[in-house]
């Protein structure tokens, strides 16, 4: 349980008054999901690295217009993180097409190497395992509020459940998923 002095809300009022050590901890809070959300897009280790920056900072230069939700800012930052992360996407496509000559046939892009593959595979087995032993109602919660970024508001009401119960059955799965994750980055 986080007490008010370290809630998202009051780091993020106390980082937005200048408070380095407050932006920190938001930070050193939610990089690893915001990390996460991002290579989920790029399947790219150094590009999502990239993005979770790029998204930390967009995080710093709009702090005072930045919409918390559910006294946290994670919705914020990953929804963010997704569209920093495709825009990335899109201009690592660009710059590709244009980098080749329009009369030699450019090569294949470079396929993902075996190792962010078999990464890639287990990080997905992982998750999948996870889900898997959730109740159904749980499942559903990931599959809405997870990877389907609804609002807890939407998905207490499609659920049937309060706002509450959503909030913090989707804390709880996420921190299982955490700790399953961390695992296999102990590992590697």
């Amino acid at each position: 349980m986080r007490t008010d002095e370290s809630a998202d809300r009051t780091l993020l009022a106390r980082a937005a008054g200048g408070d380095g050590s407050a932006f920190a901890a938001i930070h050193d809070r939610h990089v690893r999901p915001v990390y996460w959300q991002a290579y989920t897009v790029l399947r790219d280790a150094d590009a999502a690295q990239e993005v979770a920056q790029d998204t930390f900072l967009t995080l710093w230069r709009r702090i005072d217009s930045v919409r918390i939700v559910d006294e946290s800012v994670l919705p914020w930052l990953l929804t963010t993180a997704r569209y920093t992360a495709l825009n990335a996407g899109r201009r690592l496509s660009v710059v590709r097409d244009r980098a080749a000559p329009l009369d030699d046939a450019a090569p294949p892009a470079a396929a993902p190497s075996p190792e962010d593959e078999v990464l890639a595979a287990e990080v997905r087995t992982i998750i999948a395992e996870a889900v898997s032993a959730l109740s159904p109602t749980d499942q559903r919660l990931y599959r809405l509020c997870v990877e389907g970024e609804q609002t807890y508001e939407r998905a207490a009401a499609e659920v049937g459940v309060t706002h509450a119960a959503v909030r913090n059955r989707v804390s709880r799965l996420r921190g299982r998923l955490r700790a399953d994750l961390s695992t296999l980055r102990e590992q590697s």
